[in-house]
């Protein structure tokens, strides 16, 4: 296990969660399936208790901790991507299997965690500043799922 972990804290499908990522985005896979060695509360003894996974190289640790805590936006992943059809890829994989949109770019997973989905044209013209960073960005804030060809137009003027 990494030194410096992000622990995700799931009601009861952490496993679930966890071989979903591994199988949609490059550089992840699950690494460890840990199962409790007594009962606890929301749990049994040999339910999955934590998964240790990676999610495009990022170290994670899933725990099967109940409903006493929810997901918010205020934790996301980030995944960058070179073009549309990699926008598209990740977008639809997550909303298509459970998810739900949101906007700027943000969606939702089926286990209510965060994504921001974000090509790196949008990053550039933010970075870049400017007029050019102004019409990006006021082109972002209407869209959903992020339009690359619509930010290249933005950034142009």
């Amino acid at each position: 296990m990494s030194k410096n972990t992000i622990c995700v804290w799931y009601e009861k499908d952490a496993e679930a969660a966890a071989r979903f990522y591994a199988e949609t985005f490059p550089d992840s896979a699950v690494t460890a399936v840990r199962r409790a060695p007594g009962d606890y509360p929301n749990g049994k003894e040999g339910d999955v208790l934590t998964v240790e996974f990676t999610v495009a190289g990022v170290a994670c640790l899933g725990l099967n901790g109940g409903p006493a805590f929810k997901h918010t936006e205020a934790f996301s992943f980030q995944i960058a991507t070179d073009d549309q059809e990699e926008t598209d890829r990740y977008w639809n994989a997550i909303v298509g299997n459970g998810g739900a949109e949101s906007a700027c770019g943000w969606c939702k997973d089926r286990w209510g965690i965060s994504w921001q989905i974000t090509p790196r044209v949008l990053t550039e013209a933010m970075a870049a500043g400017g007029d050019e960073a102004k019409r990006a960005f006021a082109a972002m804030m209407t869209m959903g799922k992020i339009d690359v060809a619509a930010i290249e137009a933005a950034r142009r003027g």
